[in-house]
């Protein structure tokens, strides 16, 4: 689960005294009802969101074929989650992946509360969590599709999604969110999804760009955005939706799920600003994407740290995540020479691995207060960089396997002159006047 209230119980004795006594722990409704309110905010991310924002920057030709991408996801995942996904992620088991113990939701049922792998009972349904983390593993593949825009087989992509969500983000979700996972067991600070989601989409979209190879024409055909409009749209559909993501993974409503919220808004502020201003010296105007581009940069950033710093600690990281990822979605990509096509490594992978490093520095201790206990700032480091290795290593070998399968058995990508024609088209039989 998120570094949250569930790290109460375990670093606040005071916290955890009264579930030692025997005090029973009952459902809050104010608690239930934000949660409600933040499930929703996440999936609201990627539908509209996130389709809106990546269709907006693809071609004409294939708009529907990306928004199509991001609602075969979520349907595809949401039904995967509730059968094995939610079990391999938080049913205790050992350090490395859940158990089956929830397998289509055994053993739960409205009246259950949420009640973690150490044993503490929490204030919300655990419907509602799983519903809650649901969302999560749903927008973390969606990201992916970034990479590959506009060239991978429809029928490549789905089942990609759906084994990359098992093998993947499954056990990268227990490492860090559920008691037993050893990263967790390291002290590894990842508020609301640094590692999880965002390092672990990046680098998989990295490996799937650099495997799939460039579009047809890159380099040397101009390929503008379709509609930038759609974009900049999505982009505050994911700003708005951003703060279910990151003050939700508090699980409660209280002064730091506020706390989080702040943080959020501060650093997505200073990297739309920071990317902007950096855009406008170096190219001499500063653009709607790229606006966009470090909007979304900062909200990346922070994700990671949003419950555990103050507004001077998401000031920082915003105003660093825009200069760097506009470094790395332009100047970087260009020079290594990968098609990146929505920059899916070079603002979430490397806006993610950003965050996850700056978290051990900037973590304050007047913000947690013993919630978790920080170490001193080498050590978290040091903890931080552990986990995003890992993280990173992990994701790079087992989405490279899976792509290399896929690619020897159905082919993972459509063929020249279908590309040229438009997956719009050639996939779906569609296409936008």
């Amino acid at each position: 689960m998120k570094m949250s209230r569930f790290l109460l119980a375990l670093a606040s004795p005071a916290l955890a005294m009264p579930a030692l006594a025997g005090a029973p722990v009952t459902l809050d409704r104010g608690d239930t009802a934000w949660m409600l309110v933040a499930t929703a905010l996440v999936l609201f991310m990627t539908l509209p969101g996130l389709a809106l924002f990546y269709s907006g920057m693809v071609r004409r030709k294939n708009v529907l074929a990306t928004m199509m991408q991001s609602f075969a996801i979520t349907a595809a995942v949401s039904v995967l989650w509730v059968v094995v996904g939610y079990s391999l992620a938080f049913d205790p088991n050992n350090s490395f992946i859940g158990g089956l113990g929830r397998v289509m939701l055994r053993g739960i049922d409205h009246s259950t509360l949420w009640t973690d792998g150490a044993g503490t009972a929490y204030t919300i349904p655990e419907l509602l969590f799983m519903m809650f983390q649901m969302t999560f593993a749903i927008i973390t593949p969606a990201l992916i599709t970034g990479a590959f825009a506009e060239r991978m087989k429809f029928s490549a992509m789905l089942l990609f999604s759906v084994l990359w969500s098992l093998v993947v983000y499954a056990p990268v979700a227990h490492w860090v969110w559920q008691a037993g996972g050893w990263l967790f067991a390291k002290g590894a600070l990842d508020f609301a999804g640094g590692t999880v989601v965002h390092i672990n989409a990046g680098v998989a979209g990295l490996v799937c760009a650099l495997m799939l190879g460039k579009r047809v024409g890159f380099g040397r055909e101009a390929m503008p955005p379709h509609n930038l409009v759609l974009t900049l749209i999505g982009t505050g559909m994911l700003w708005v939706g951003w703060f279910g993501f990151n003050a939700g993974s508090w699980l409660a409503a209280d002064g730091r799920a506020v706390m989080a919220m702040v943080a959020t808004q501060v650093a997505a502020a200073a990297a739309a600003l920071s990317w902007l201003f950096a855009e406008w010296l170096g190219k001499g105007k500063p653009s709607v994407l790229g606006l966009a581009s470090g909007a979304v940069a900062g909200l990346v950033a922070i994700t990671p740290a949003s419950g555990y710093v103050g507004v001077g600690g998401a000031l920082v990281l915003g105003l660093v995540a825009g200069i760097v990822c506009y470094w790395s979605a332009t100047w970087l990509k260009h020079k290594l020479g990968y098609d990146d096509s929505l920059d899916a490594f070079g603002v979430h992978g490397v806006g993610g691995i950003l965050g996850a490093l700056l978290t051990g520095v900037l973590a304050d201790a007047s913000i947690t207060k013993g919630t978790p206990v920080l170490l001193p700032p080498m050590e978290q480091l040091w903890v931080q960089t552990q986990a995003t290795l890992a993280t990173a290593g992990y994701t790079l070998v087992v989405t490279w396997l899976l792509l290399k399968v896929l690619d020897m058995t159905i082919g993972l990508r459509v063929s020249t002159d279908e590309e040229r024609e438009g997956l719009d088209i050639v996939l779906h039989g569609e296409h936008v006047e």
